[in-house]
């Protein structure tokens, strides 16, 4: 689980500032490519401040440019919800909070220090790892097709 001086060690590497600006109703957060700078509104709760940081952390790491509503947007999008959600979640911490908390996805989402939207994230990856750590369906052999059709 990376903590905020892990992802501000990450951005400076990258040549990425951080500055706190007032930002639109709908935002929390931005980065602009062009000037290699991720604005965060002020003030946000510490839960909220994690999540968003590794959000646009993993915008800069790819240099995502701002793109308009669409098919490609949304999937720069979850490309970054996924990108914090495993940097945030260590899995062993997510079990024991699922566990602890019966799976209340508020509380689990306090216990981990994250967002319900990251917690949300990390189980819709956990899902998607059990079905592809899954042997694909065995197709039967031609011998066994013909053994059981009765040729």
């Amino acid at each position: 689980m990376d903590t905020d001086d892990e992802l501000h060690a990450l951005l400076q590497q990258l040549g990425v500032r951080v500055a706190y600006a007032d930002l639109p109703d709908d935002r929390d957060g931005e980065f602009c490519a062009a000037d290699r700078l991720i604005r965060l509104r002020p003030n946000m709760p510490r839960r909220l401040h994690r999540s968003v940081l590794a959000h646009e952390c993993a915008h800069a790491l790819r240099g995502d440019a701002a793109l308009p509503a669409g098919v490609a947007a949304q999937r720069q999008e979850r490309r970054a919800d996924e990108w914090a959600a495993r940097r945030l979640i260590e899995r062993a911490s997510y079990i024991r909070a699922e566990q602890l908390h019966g799976g209340h996805v508020q509380a689990i989402a306090l216990e981990l220090e994250v967002t319900v939207d990251v917690v949300d994230t990390y189980r819709r990856l956990l899902a998607q790892d059990a079905v592809e750590s899954r042997p694909a369906p065995r197709h039967p052999s031609r011998r066994h097709r013909s053994a059981t059709s009765g040729a």
